[in-house]
Order: C-alpha cells, then structure tokens, then sequence
C-alpha cells in the first residue's frame, strides 16, 4: 500500500523480507530521503536487522551511479544511454556472428524482482537465443533445492509458513547463524530455547549457539565437512534407540530400508571421532526432537548453507531430511523440514528461468512438454529454444576460452568479491572481448566492466519477491529514481529491439510482464496463476503453489501428499565422502566461511553504509589463542591466511570457542581480503553447487615470507 505519507514494502536483503514502512522525512517528498519503520507482519512482527534500519541510506549514496560508463583506452567515462546500449547490442551481435549463440552468456541474480528473473531468462533464451545462463543461487539454494526435490518432488525453502516455527519446542538448526544472518527469525524460536530444544550444529560457537546454551540447548560443534556423517549417526540413533514413527515411515515414505544400511555404518562412537560431537550430545539432540514430536509440541528440522555448500552438499542435505523423515516431521502440520533461503530472492529467483537447467514455473527446460508450454507463451517455436547451458561455476570458468563465452552481462552479482576461487574468476572476466554490468553501485566487478549501465534501486521499483515461506510479496516505489538510471525491463527491451526483436515482446511494465509470469508459471511446480497484483495489493497471503484466482493458495505444502508420483516422500542411501580438499603439513587447518551481523553477501552494498562498516570493522580470521600461538600471532595482528588458490590479509581476532584445527573468515570484503581468493571450486554432482565451506590453509604474520 501506498500512501501520500507512507509506502508499505519489505527489506531489500535477505529471505526473510521483513516488513517495512518508508516515509519522506524531508521536504524534497518523493525526491527526498526516507525514514524506515518496522512494520507489523508475521515474518519480522516490527522488527528489523541493522542492515535493514539502514536500507535506505544507498539511496541517495555519492557513490550512486546515474550515468552509463564505456571504457575507453582503460578508463570507464561517462556516455549517453544510446550510446552504451548500442556498443552492447553491437558487441553481442559481433561475438555470436563469430562464434555461435552461446557466445554470450548471461548471469543472473537472487536479488532481482520476480519480473526481473523471469525477463532476463526470457531475454536469454530468445533475444540472445544463448542456453548460457545462470545466477548466484547456484551458490546459494542449489543443494537444498536439489535435496528437496529428490525427497519431495518439489523445492520451496520452508514449505510452510514461518510464523509455524514459533510454537515449536525443538528445532534443529544445522549450518545457519540466524542471530547474525537473519535476526528477526530467532524470535520465531523463543519456545525452543525457552524449552532448552534449540540445537545448533556448526563448527563455530556463533550468537545463534550461544542463544541455543544459554537456555539449556546444544551446540554441536563438528569439524567442518562432517555434517553428513553427523545426521546418519543422529539417524542410527533414532532407529536403535526407539525414536523412530514407523507408521509414519511405512505409510508416507519409501526407501527407509536401503538409508538406514548406510547409518548402519555411523555407530555413535565412530560418528564422535569423525565428527568430534560427543556421543551424549548427539544422544541428547535426538531425544529432544522425538519427544517433541511425539508430545506435539513441535519440532523441526532446518538447513542453511553451512551444511550445504559442500561438494556433497546435495546428499549431506538428504541426510538431514532423512532423519527428519524418520522421526515423522515433514508434512506433519506444526513440525517439518525446511531450508532456510538466504538471498532476498532466494525462492522466486529460481523459479521463473535464469537457472541454466530452468523454465518459468520451476519447469525442466529438458522437458518436451514444458518446452511446448512456454514456447507458446512467448509466441515462438519450442525448437527455438536452446538446451540446459553450464552452471554457475562451469560457466565464469569457461570465459574467454576457445569453447567458452566472449561476453558476458551481468545481473545482480558482483562475482570478483563472490565466486569461488575468485582470483582465477577475475582472471576469466579480463579475458572476456566484452564485459557488461548493470548495478547502481560500481562493485568490483563493475568496475572491471567495458561498459556499465545503472540500474534502479529497490524502492524506486515496483514489481514481486518471494520469500523464504513462498509467500509472494509486493514491492513498491517509494521514492522516484535519479535522472539516468533505468530499469532492467528497459535495458532489456531496448537490446531486444537493436537485436532484431520486436519491442512488445519485453514490455517494461512489470505489471504486464507479472501477467505474462502468471500464463508461463500456469501448471508448473511454482505456480503462479492465480497471484494477482490486485489480490496481493489487497493484503492477501499468496504461498504458491496458486493456480487460480480463486485459490486461497497453499501455506502448507505436503500435507496430504508429497509431489512425488506416489506421494510418498523418498529416503536417500547416502555415503560420506569427505571434504574435496584435505589438511596436510604444509595447510595444516580448515578455513571455513560465512557472514557477519552487519554485512550482506559480497558487501558492495554494506560496507558504503558507515554504520555497518563500523559495526563489522576490518577483515579478520576468528582463530583458537592456541592456534594462533602455534602460527606465531596474536589477537589484534595482521596476519596471511595461505591457502593453494591463493592468500587472503586479515586481522587476527583470537576466540577460546573456537575448534582448534578451524578457522572462520567472512566473505564480504574486497581486494586482497577476499576470503573467496581461498574457496574451492570442487562441485557437487548434482546441484553443482560450489565447496565453499571447507579448504586447507595455514595462518602467518603478515610481511612473512613462505612461498
């Protein structure tokens, strides 16, 4: 809802997408700053994080940009819109006639509006005619989407709504720092710690740890890597010590019989030597979960990505359903499983077709059928449309090479601060014959580019997310956007139109492009046929699946069925395989990565706002005294995380909780304090979903010489 005082939106960061309110606080009115309040909704209940007290302030930030950037002779000067627009659709146009379609790829966003993620596919797949497309939830969702989809047959973060998690009195949090990430979500848990039932699994003692001990729950502090084999001796528990439904298994799930021969293997004192969780905890953690199963109190099992952004992060997620399953949560009203979605458009963004192997509706693009259907909304021939194209990974590594794309536009990622191994991914960017980014802030990566085309913020936009509970939501514009910056649905149709398309078929209305959102998602696993601009303005709670306007739509999925064709929910026989990297004399330790409070992903955004760029401080290494000593530092120095891809300059920050053989370093710094200059590339089979929770290094002074 918009008023003349007032604009009712939600948080531009994460999947939590809390409620706000923006208000003129000055008398420019719509041209003017905006003051934020939290505003009552059931994800935040009024509350909001730091980062989102503070969204608005990159609205009128110096460092905005309004005015397109061409390189010339090395340098990025300021151009016309015509101008910039003609040497991308000229520069695309040149590198396919040389080599093919797919010599341009396209990289995406789980930050962009549903309209956005749905347009860009499209703009992919039929103006550039390139099967080169993929965004940065591959580094997010990708395992939890892919383990989702092999247990239930469909994929939505929390398949059910958050405010269900209040009430619970256990809840398992395996590889997410809520109190950090998300802190509006930890309100949600207050009967689980207040019951001493929130269990946190995470090599590190992080608030939402020291949340759960604080009422008398646990953490389950694993060395890093051995999440899997942590979840099938929690499963070998369950099966031997009584805890299991075995109605619930016989009548709602198959292939319980071949996952309990692999947690067979992870007796309670193997699991303890491999994991270093004491038998008694994961005793313990068992226990509370079954009895609040069984007293229906509530229990629920969550993974986040420190569980899943592992080379085997698609069976180590299969794991934890597995024990969910068998202790007969999901699809149970008032307990289940449920990942967490990090990005502000998580969900939606890997609904609606900017993923390599996707078409709108959460449909295979291998599909025949599928393909017919969404050939037909945009008016060509299903032939026209190319196959599934590389992931994430696959595709920044093939840039610049003979086989690879010559050029790249970039949507909503900022890949030099983000990828793994990210030197080597800077490396492909420069060698790319044309570089395009759109942001409305130069990132590293746009700062890299050939030409840069700045793009709207999130309040001077309308259109829809989805958040982590697939509650579709409205934003709407609060404050009108500075001259010289345009939409993404305009930079689209215009590059349509010089390349050869006509202009009707990318409106830049994204009323008009939701409506045709609606037609393409019609019978797809997200469907969204039925979601309305009208229905959602109204205050209406659309969980999808919606298929018409009439559907009240669905809150909870599974409560009947699963998605599967029987129905039934499937256990996985999974086998733990280990980290891709392992310690040796020279990288004695395991670097492991995540956020801090203050900071969002690559922190291009963040780290401009002084409150939170204070609140974070500099780049540092949270490391055990002991280790520290052993390396020959101390709290407070800087020191070298040395890794094989490459070295990463921190300060020294020294914590007792820490795991002696652990170090922890936050991703959202730049230059040679990139933690992502260490992460390994290794990729998971299925969801090829990068390794970037586990990599060898050691730790020196700084200045020290050690080749």
């Amino acid at each position: 809802m918009t008023t003349a005082a007032r604009t009712e939106t939600h948080c531009p960061y994460c999947g939590l997408q809390c409620a706000m309110s923006l208000t003129p606080s000055g008398a420019a009115g719509a041209r003017g700053p905006l003051s934020v309040t939290g505003r009552q909704f059931p994800t935040n209940r009024g509350g909001l994080c730091q980062k989102g007290w503070t969204s608005t302030e990159l609205l009128r930030h110096p460092d905005r940009l309004t005015t397109p950037l061409v390189r010339v002779r090395g340098r990025l000067q300021p151009t016309t819109w015509a101008d910039a627009l003609d040497r991308v659709a000229d520069g695309f146009r040149a590198v396919q006639d040389r080599g093919g379609k797919d010599a341009v790829a396209v990289f995406g966003g789980g930050g962009l509006t549903n309209e956005k993620a749905y347009q860009l596919g499209k703009f992919a797949r039929v103006a550039l005619g390139t099967s080169n497309i993929d965004y940065n939830g591959r580094f997010c969702m990708s395992s939890a989407a892919a383990a989702g989809i092999r247990a239930f047959g469909l994929d939505r973060g929390l398949p059910f709504p958050v405010a269900d998690l209040t009430g619970a009195e256990a809840v398992l949090l395996v590889g997410g720092n809520v109190a950090e990430t998300m802190p509006p979500l930890l309100g949600h848990l207050g009967a689980a710690v207040d019951a001493g039932g929130l269990i946190v699994v995470d090599p590190r003692r992080t608030a939402t740890a020291e949340r759960a001990l604080a009422g008398g729950g646990l953490h389950l502090q694993l060395a890093p890597g051995t999440d899997l084999p942590l979840a099938l001796g929690m499963l070998h528990l369950a099966v031997t010590e009584g805890h299991l439904d075995r109605d619930y298994i016989e009548t709602r799930t198959t292939g319980f019989d071949d996952a309990w021969l692999a947690a067979a293997q992870w007796w309670p004192e193997r699991t303890e030597r491999v994991t270093g969780v004491p038998v008694a905890a994961q005793r313990r953690a068992v226990e509370i979960l079954s009895r609040s199963r069984r007293s229906d109190t509530g229990a629920y099992v969550l993974t986040a990505r420190g569980t899943e952004q592992h080379a085997t992060g698609t069976d180590t997620v299969s794991s934890w359903i597995g024990l969910a399953l068998a202790l007969g949560l999901p699809g149970r009203r008032g307990s289940g499983y449920g990942a967490v979605t990090g990005q502000g458009n998580g969900q939606g963004g890997r609904e609606h077709g900017q993923k390599a192997d996707q078409l709108p509706g959460y449909r295979k693009i291998t599909d025949p059928a599928a393909r017919e259907h969404v050939a037909r909304v945009w008016g060509i021939d299903a032939a026209e449309l190319p196959g599934p194209g590389r992931s994430a990974y696959e595709l920044l590594d093939a840039l610049g090479r003979p086989d690879g794309p010559r050029a790249l536009l970039v949507h909503g990622a900022n890949l030099a601060v983000s990828a793994p191994r990210a030197g080597h991914v800077v490396d492909r960017l420069r060698a790319l014959e044309l570089l395009v980014v759109c942001d409305f802030l130069l990132s590293e990566t746009a700062a890299m580019a050939d030409v840069v085309l700045p793009v709207l913020q999130w309040a001077e936009e309308e259109g829809t997310m989805t958040s982590l509970e697939g509650r579709v939501l409205r934003r709407r514009r609060a404050v009108e956007p500075p001259a010289g910056a345009r939409s993404e649905l305009e930079v689209w149709r215009e590059l349509a139109i010089r390349l050869g398309r006509p202009a009707d078929w990318f409106p830049a209305d994204p009323r008009i492009v939701f409506d045709e959102l609606r037609r393409a998602s019609a019978g797809g696993a997200a469907d969204y046929a039925g979601v309305t601009y009208d229905r959602l303005d109204a205050g209406q709670a659309l969980h999808w699946p919606v298929p018409d306007v009439t559907h009240p739509g669905t809150p909870r999925l599974f409560l009947q069925r699963f998605a599967t064709d029987d129905g039934r929910a499937r256990f996985s026989a999974v086998e733990h395989r280990g980290p891709a990297e392992v310690t040796d004399a020279e990288f004695p330790l395991v670097a492991t990565t995540g956020r801090v409070l203050a900071h969002y992903q690559s922190g291009a955004q963040t780290r401009r706002v002084a409150e939170l760029a204070s609140a974070a401080g500099p780049m540092f290494v949270q490391v055990h005294p002991d280790t520290a000593a052993r390396a020959g530092v101390r709290d407070g120095d800087d020191a070298v995380v040395v890794g094989r891809r490459g070295r990463v300059a921190a300060a020294v920050r020294c914590d007792e909780s820490m795991r002696l053989d652990t170090v922890f370093l936050p991703f959202h710094f730049a230059g040679d304090a990139r933690a992502n200059l260490l992460t390994n590339p290794a990729l998971d089979p299925t969801s090829r979903m990068p390794e970037f929770k586990v990599c060898a290094v050691r730790v020196e002074a700084a200045g020290e010489v050690n080749p």
